[in-house]
């Protein structure tokens, strides 16, 4: 059976974008660019809604991606990444397989894989739909010490109360700290 991961980073009072789908408070230091290379290396598949695969797409393949951070942008440009949207009809992104279908349906058929790893990163709609379904195995937040006054909740829409249960936490230089649960 494969294994589920939802990570994402989210503000204090629990936005994971703020208005106009912004990110730029979020704090992505040197500390933390090398956590997400070692993610990278487990070489999980990368799961987008479309939103996130847009603002990804624009971004990681860029000179300024790998100029600043050389060994994330690699990581993302070479990680197999599948974007589930109903409205595209194509992605340009290497290593990127669209899926049109339903998307439980079709994370279902990915976890029945053996040993396939995937990782959800951002796409708050597609958390919320996966948890309601019962599909995700491990929820990791970046918790960035910032509030912001308006934002996308990290789990609009969800139908139901997720209890979920802590198992690890890493504290950041910058003040950003990692928690990682598991559903009850």
């Amino acid at each position: 059976m494969g294994k589920l991961i939802a990570y994402n980073f989210t503000t204090l009072n629990g936005f994971y974008k703020g208005p106009d789908n912004d990110i730029s408070w979020h704090r992505h230091g040197a500390e933390e660019g090398a956590f997400a290379s070692d993610n990278l290396e487990a070489r999980a598949t990368l799961l987008f809604g479309r939103v996130t695969y847009e603002m990804m797409a624009s971004w990681w393949p860029s000179p300024m991606a790998m100029e600043s951070m050389p060994e994330v942008a690699q990581g993302m440009n070479e990680s197999e990444k599948i974007v589930f949207s109903t409205t595209l009809d194509s992605v340009d992104w290497e290593n990127t397989t669209l899926i049109n279908g339903n998307l439980v349906v079709e994370v279902r058929k990915l976890k029945a894989i053996p040993g396939k790893v995937m990782t959800i990163l951002g796409s708050g709609s597609i958390i919320a739909q996966l948890a309601d379904a019962g599909l995700i195995d491990e929820y990791q937040f970046m918790i960035d010490p910032v509030a912001l006054g308006d934002g996308t909740p990290s789990f609009k829409g969800l139908t139901y109360k997720l209890d979920l249960r802590l198992t690890d936490v890493r504290k950041f230089d910058s003040g950003v700290v990692l928690l990682s649960y598991a559903p009850l």
